[in-house]
Parts: structure tokens; C-alpha cells; sequence
């Protein structure tokens, strides 16, 4: 079965957009959190064959953040919260790391990818069952080598889990005190340069692999990414008006409970 003559499939992945559109606005976390989960049982549904669906699934989603992380650090950047002096010391290290994290990715096969990705879903699933805390660690972040190797971690951990990398600027700087704002501004400074050097990086892992559908670049489904990337936005305005009806802690513990589930679901598979 192929992406470019299925019906069905164009179907299932427009609902997939407006499913991962409306819990990204709803949840007010996107990227491959939510996508990888949803195009990995959209693909699997269309008979895509298992030994490149989990990598397919990365690649597609990293794909569909690149245009979200460019106009999000650009409107940030705008408004003069941005840290550019931490964004600079970052960008070489996460780069690097998102080099490694594609290279290690194309390489551990769908299994490797499972593991990883259930491992750092039940780590973010733990956190949000926690709640947040006003935890302090000091007053300065720590020069090189620590924030080199801080960069690569987030850009490798980004690259395997398909994210923009910013929740981790973000707990990194309010770890040292900085004001939330200005962190969650920062954070977004990293995903233009992650997203964009990892779908370049799925592109070239996956060139030439057997079992691709058609319409795709290496590991990156194009048909698909555009139909996402279309109604996924068109749905997040949905899940924004419905989260100003909840509370911030029931927002966290949907958060928890999605990824518990998507980490569940891909121990299910990866056991089968």
C-alpha cells in the first residue's frame, strides 16, 4: 500500500493532524510528544512496514515542527525575551547532538527507537504526574564544558524523541533562577536549528530504504508532513478555547496520562 494512491490513508492522516493539532493546543506541548505517537499507528494502519515505521514516524514529525519552531523563536525574539548569548553557546553542542542522535537513530532499527522513546515518555509522564516545582539549583548557569555537553544532550535526545528541544533550555534556566518568560523564550531559540538539521539528517539515514511509501525523502514522509502540518493547525485554535476551561494541574495530568498511554502502547508493541 502506498501513501500516494490510498484514500483511506489520506483520510487517516487529516485526522491525525486535527487529532495532534487539537491536543498540542489543548496540552500546550507539540512536537514529536504527540505526533510520533499518532503517525506511528496512522502508518501502521496503512500496512507500512514495521522495520521503518517508528523511524518514518520521527522523521515525518520532526519534518512538521520546522515551520512552528522558525515563526515561534522569530516572534519571541520580536518581543526581546530571548537569551541570545545562551542560544549561541547552545547551537554548536545541539547541532552535534542532533547529528549523533540521527546517525545512533538511522542505525538501532524500530525496536532501539521504542526503547528510547518509552524510556524519556515515562520520564516526562513521571514529571507531569509530579507537578511542578519551584526548584532552585543556583544563581549562574555553568560555563563550558557543562553547557557543551548540556547542548549535545538535548539535541541528541531531540533528534531520537523528534522534539524542538525547549522544554529542556526552559527547565535548565529556571533550575538557575531565571524568570519563565525569558526561559520559555530562550528554549524556543534551539528548535529552528534542531528540526531543521534533523529532518535534513532523517532524509539522508533513511535514503534508499526498503519498505518506504512513496512520496517520501529517506525517513521523511512528505505527503504526509504537509496533510499533518495543514490540519493540525487548523485544529489547535480547538484545543487552545478548550483548555481555558480546565485547570492548569488537569492540563498537566492529560499531559501524563498521554504519554504514559503512547508509552505503553509502544511497549505493547515492541513485546509483541
Amino acid at each position: 500500500m502506498t501513501l500516494g494512491d490510498g484514500l483511506p490513508l489520506v483520510l487517516a492522516l487529516l485526522a491525525a493532524g486535527l487529532a495532534s493539532g487539537f491536543m498540542a493546543g489543548l496540552l500546550g506541548i507539540g512536537g514529536g510528544a504527540i505526533l510520533v505517537p499518532v503517525l506511528h499507528e496512522v502508518f501502521g494502519a496503512a500496512g507500512i512496514d514495521p522495520a521503518v515505521r517508528m523511524q518514518l514516524a520521527i522523521g515525518t514529525s520532526i519534518a512538521i515542527i520546522v515551520p512552528t519552531t522558525l515563526r515561534t523563536y522569530r516572534a519571541h525574539l520580536a518581543r526581546g525575551t530571548v537569551d541570545t548569548e545562551l542560544v549561541r553557546k547552545l547551537v554548536v553542542p545541539c547541532i552535534v547532538g542532533v547529528v549523533l542522535g540521527v546517525v545512533t537513530g538511522g542505525h538501532i532499527g524500530a525496536a532501539g527507537l521504542k526503547a528510547f522513546w518509552i524510556a524519556f515518555a515515562s520520564l516526562l509522564s513521571l514529571k507531569f504526574f509530579i507537578g511542578q516545582r519551584n526548584w532552585r539549583i543556583g544563581d549562574e548557569i555553568p560555563g563550558p564544558p557543562f553547557i557543551w555537553l548540556f547542548g549535545a544532550m538535548v539535541g541528541f535526545i531531540s533528534a531520537m524523541m523528534s522534539v524542538a528541544g525547549g522544554v529542556y533550555v526552559t527547565a535548565l534556566m529556571t533550575l538557575y533562577g531565571r524568570p519563565m518568560h525569558s526561559a520559555l523564550a530562550t528554549g524556543t531559540g534551539i528548535g529552528p536549528y534542531i528540526s531543521v538539521i534533523g529532518t535534513l539528517g532523517y532524509i539522508w539515514a533513511g535514503w534508499g530504504a526498503p519498505g518506504l511509501p512513496s512520496g517520501s525523502l529517506g525517513y521523511v514522509n512528505v505527503i504526509g508532513a504537509l496533510i499533518v502540518a495543514v490540519s493540525s493547525v487548523y485544529s489547535a485554535p480547538w484545543g487552545v478555547r478548550a483548555a481555558y476551561g480546565l485547570k492548569p494541574r488537569a492540563l498537566e495530568l492529560a499531559f501524563a496520562c498521554f504519554m504514559a498511554l503512547a508509552g505503553l502502547r509502544f511497549l505493547i508493541s515492541l513485546m509483541s
